[in-house]
């Protein structure tokens, strides 16, 4: 591992996009990283699907063997307000990125540029405006399958940052082995997981994958309620009736190589979390335990990742 910078000053953003409207997120995006530079983060990492919004509940009229029309309005609806990447919003996320002065990691519907196909990914801009990391979700989890894609492309990117590899797995991809051992493998430092994952289990997960890792992990969750909905323009608003008033409560941390929070959880309301990184604490901590160095053994156990 080479050396690290030591010191990285974080920010992580829980908050509510402006659901199903792209251009007035991209708006709260700047809003909220302009609220930031008092504390003069250099990372900025923003949840999954920020832009334009995770839509929990709804079945867009998918029913096994059957769709409802009205429903492709609803989808139709999300699939204008997912972003081309790279495209105009991309430019506008760079300009963000460029003008705070910090790396800048944020989910995203992303629309394919060729077809209609949709992908969950995250996006990792420089300092520099320069888009420099996109990753597609793997495998959508559930239902999600009905509206987002398999990953085709950008697997495992990682972004050489001065305190070592960065990369990202979206919500329950942290959950498969292999694809934290995929990024294990690239050296990562810094583990970023946007999601919208906001039950008790997944506190558990986030300490162990730091501990098994040895790296930071930075869980970005969402935090949305009912009431964000835009419920004139859907189709099947009642739906959405039987959600809660909060629908994901958040629970945003970060998490040091040792599975120790760094920050606590933070539940049930918008905020910005900010961290400093002690990064000598990452190669401290594999002296017992490299999972994919000293403590691997290549000859009994082999990952073939096949990355494109």
């Amino acid at each position: 591992m080479k050396d690290l910078e030591k010191n990285c000053r974080i920010a992580v953003v829980q908050a509510a996009p402006i659901m199903f409207d792209k251009g007035e997120t991209l708006k709260k995006v700047k809003k909220l990283v302009n609220e930031t530079k008092k504390q003069k983060p250099e990372l900025i990492v923003f949840p999954e699907l920020f832009i334009p919004g995770y839509p929990l509940g709804m079945s867009f009229g998918f029913t096994l063997g059957k769709r409802d029309d009205k429903g492709r309005n609803d989808w139709k609806l999300y699939y204008d307000n997912s972003i081309i990447v790279p495209g105009e919003e991309c430019s506008e996320l760079g300009t963000i990125a460029k003008e705070s002065h910090a790396y800048l990691s944020i989910g995203v519907s992303e629309r394919d540029a060729v077809t209609s196909t949709l992908y969950n990914s995250n996006l990792i801009f420089s300092p520099e405006g320069e888009l420099v990391s996109v990753h597609r979700k793997l495998k959508p989890t559930g239902t999600e399958r009905v509206v987002w894609g398999d990953a085709n492309k950008d697997f495992f990117p990682i972004v050489d940052t001065p305190w070592g590899p960065a990369g990202s797995l979206i919500c329950w991809e942290s959950y498969m082995p292999l694809a934290r051992v995929a990024l294990y493998q690239k050296g990562i430092s810094i583990y970023i997981a946007p999601n919208t994952n906001d039950n008790e289990e997944w506190q558990s997960t986030i300490k162990h994958i730091a501990i098994e890792g040895h790296c930071y992990f930075i869980n970005a969750d969402m935090f949305f309620r009912k009431s964000d909905y835009p419920v004139d323009k859907l189709a099947f608003p009642a739906e959405i009736d039987k959600l809660p008033d909060i629908v994901c409560r958040g629970g945003s941390s970060v998490v040091d190589p040792y599975g120790h929070l760094v920050t606590t959880p933070l539940w049930d309301k918008e905020g910005i979390i900010y961290a400093d990184l002690d990064m000598a604490k990452v190669p401290m901590s594999h002296m017992e335990f490299d999972g994919v160095g000293h403590y691997s053994r290549p000859d009994v156990l082999n990952l073939s990742v096949h990355d494109i």
